[in-house]
């Protein structure tokens, strides 16, 4: 999956906080966008995820981000569950969900196409498989711009 070294960053300065909170870091998102810039954050866990436990999270992030500024300028601090069409961020994700419905945006395209959904079937090492019209489509991990269930 293509994520930034900036993203990497992030999920490796949050996530142990994220799970001593007793949660799941599930994956981070970073839109620069000027002033209008977001950093999301989702977390999960078994007993599911309420407004209080984002806010919970929220709060202990926010302290790190302040102490360790890995953001150049404003932004705002989202946290949220993955929800129903939940992201998937990382190859053991995706496991999770075998025979579910999935959309994959690549970021180079294959087969002439960016875009595939279907049926998810399972993964390699380095690869998704997904089922999409009847044909079957090996997807290299490394090429995976965004993916989410459906």
């Amino acid at each position: 999956m293509v994520v930034s070294k900036q993203v990497q960053k992030l999920n490796d300065m949050l996530g142990p906080t994220i799970e001593a909170l007793g949660y799941v870091p599930w994956g981070v998102e970073y839109f620069s966008r000027g002033k209008d810039s977001i950093l999301r954050i989702f977390i999960d866990s078994d007993q599911g995820i309420t407004v209080d436990d984002c806010a919970r999270v929220s709060h202990q992030v926010s302290g790190i981000l302040d102490v360790e500024d890995p953001i150049q300028g404003e932004y705002s601090l989202e946290v949220s569950s993955p929800g129903v069409d939940r992201p998937l961020f990382y190859l053991p994700q995706y496991n999770v969900y075998l025979g579910r419905s999935i959309h994959i945006r690549l970021a180079i395209a294959q087969n002439n196409r960016k875009n595939f959904t279907g049926v998810l079937l399972g993964t390699t090492d380095s690869t998704v498989k997904v089922e999409v019209d009847g044909q079957c489509f090996e997807i290299d991990y490394d090429n995976i711009y965004k993916a989410h269930l459906k």
